[in-house]
């Protein structure tokens, strides 16, 4: 009998530790210490537990346990991180959802989703959500976040009635706490599913690299439901920082969080830092706890934080939402996108699952801790990724020759155009739904601000006539706006390979495609 089998059921109780237990412990060894803010909100650790508490109550109310599905629509709030942690005490799991989606988009996710709640907002989003709640199959208990607390059915209303304990369950920490929809590389999105294990493995890569402890405030400024921005969240939370939210961006008030706040990490695209720049030249605003001088010379990457951090000296990282984000770091040595961390392995495979040799490319296969725990609902795909034992990430890469790992570029061409991820795949499923069009193929043309346009090269049906304003309006229905195509060009055929397949290295080239995200 081996020592794992040993253990008494004591001490497997015992050992149990997920994002709960860390907000518990928070509320003991931090009593007194300021945990989130968001406009007239400002809650010390014992204040969230005592909300999260309230709202776990009121799920269990509502029959909601482990397994079960909570969607948020909305933009940043505190609500936000009161709902995952309220999730994680009671085993479900919570989705926040693209609110810069489209109408048809969001209906697609919610029925494919099937949460039980919806927590929507009504400032910026009400026709949206009413829209979605009408064209929604799923039938789920929509609640308004951002209501007024005198109304009966509003967030704050339903909490407030409810008693503060804790609800204490077993809640295993390999359990699903977050759905994070991405990679619609077969035309359509999955929703990666993360554990509350990996969120807090993960943290403590994140507050490594990125210089974070009690003493951080974060701005969070970024989307929520990016991966990317949500990790120096969680990371904030785990080490007991303090959360500051803003809804949406805006250079002014953001210029104000910082001044109020002593904000010491955030999220900031180049678009708003020229606002910033330009509304804070005279150093209205203090800034001095994000960066020396008001023009802000230390920014050089979105994600904003101290000079001396590990992750601004060595910038470079591979990784995708399937494996909690970065998997690779350049700030632990090496080459390329770094060395591997210490929370995963990764090997660099051929079709077979045979291991390449170094400098040969293949896919990036990665086992540990941080992985996912599936896509939901996805099972054809979920045993293709993982039929090696190891998860198929999609992704080209090579080991070098000292070990670290060189990012190639996705197996399904990806597009970066901002800050935003698109697929080809899901613009081109999107394009052939136009009667007019036979054959299509979506690349992305060099761009100096956004790094990469989409271009969608057409071959159009001989019986039909179309314009390029006309199929850019037919993706702007159905698909975000930043993932139609600013650029169309007509062709009589689009060239193939041998397997049948489009040959787009050669449409790259015939048409000015280029700029592809890598890491060197």
């Amino acid at each position: 009998m081996s020592h794992f089998e040993q253990s008494s059921s004591a001490y497997q109780h015992i050992r149990l530790h997920g994002l709960g237990d860390v907000l518990r412990e928070h509320r003991r060894s931090r009593p007194q210490q300021t945990a989130v803010v968001d406009e007239q909100f400002k809650l010390n650790w014992p204040q969230l537990d005592s909300r999260v508490n309230q709202l776990a109550n009121f799920l269990i109310a509502q029959k909601l346990g482990q397994g079960d599905r909570i969607l948020w629509l909305g933009q940043n709030s505190f609500r936000l991180l009161e709902a995952l942690l309220a999730a994680a005490k009671i085993g479900a799991m919570l989705c926040p959802i693209n609110w810069r989606q489209s109408p048809a988009e969001m209906t697609a996710v919610v029925d494919d989703y099937a949460p039980a709640i919806v927590l929507w907002q009504a400032t910026d989003l009400a026709d949206i959500a009413t829209e979605v709640r009408e064209k929604s199959t799923h039938q789920a208990h929509w609640i308004q976040h951002d209501g007024d607390t005198n109304e009966q059915q509003s967030y704050e209303a339903l909490i407030a009635s409810l008693p503060d304990t804790d609800p204490n369950l077993d809640i295993h920490p390999d359990t699903p706490v977050v759905a994070m929809y991405t990679a619609a590389f077969d035309g359509r999105p999955n929703a990666a599913l993360l554990s509350q294990s990996a969120f807090l493995y993960q943290s403590l890569m994140i507050a490594y690299g990125q210089t974070i402890n009690e003493s951080s405030v974060y701005l969070n400024s970024g989307p929520l439901f990016h991966l990317g921005t949500m990790l120096s969240t969680m990371a904030t939370f785990c080490f007991g920082g303090k959360n500051v939210f803003t809804a949406r961006v805006d250079a002014e008030e953001m210029l104000q969080l910082i001044e109020a706040h002593k904000v010491t990490h955030a999220f900031v695209v180049q678009p708003t830092l020229m606002q910033i720049r330009e509304i804070n030249t005279a150093g209205k605003y203090d800034t001095s706890s994000l960066w020396s001088t008001p023009d802000a010379p230390e920014w050089n990457s979105p994600l904003v934080m101290p000079v001396d951090a590990l992750f601004n000296k060595e910038p470079r990282v591979y990784g995708q939402t399937e494996v909690m984000g970065f998997v690779t770091m350049g700030w632990l040595g090496g080459g390329g996108a770094g060395r591997v961390s210490p929370l995963a392995q990764v090997r660099i495979l051929d079709d077979e699952g045979n291991e390449k040799a170094p400098n040969e490319t293949g896919e990036i296969a990665v086992r540990g801790v941080q992985v996912m725990n599936g896509y939901l609902d996805r099972e054809n795909e979920n045993n293709r990724r993982s039929r090696d034992g190891w998860h198929r990430t999609n992704d080209l890469g090579m080991r070098l020759d000292d070990g670290s790992i060189a990012f190639v570029g996705p197996k399904t061409t990806m597009i970066k155009s901002g800050v935003e991820n698109i697929y080809p795949a899901e613009v081109e499923a999107c394009l052939r739904k136009h009667p007019a069009v036979n054959d299509v193929c979506v690349i992305g043309v060099p761009d100096p601000k956004w790094q990469q346009n989409v271009k969608a090269v057409v071959v159009v049906d001989s019986e039909q006539e179309v314009t390029a304003e006309v199929l850019t309006e037919h993706c702007r229905e159905h698909l975000a706006s930043y993932k139609k195509p600013k650029l169309v060009e007509f062709v009589t055929q689009l060239p193939r390979g041998g397997d049948g397949q489009i040959n787009r290295t050669q449409v790259d080239k015939d048409h000015g495609g280029g700029g592809y995200p890598t890491t060197s």
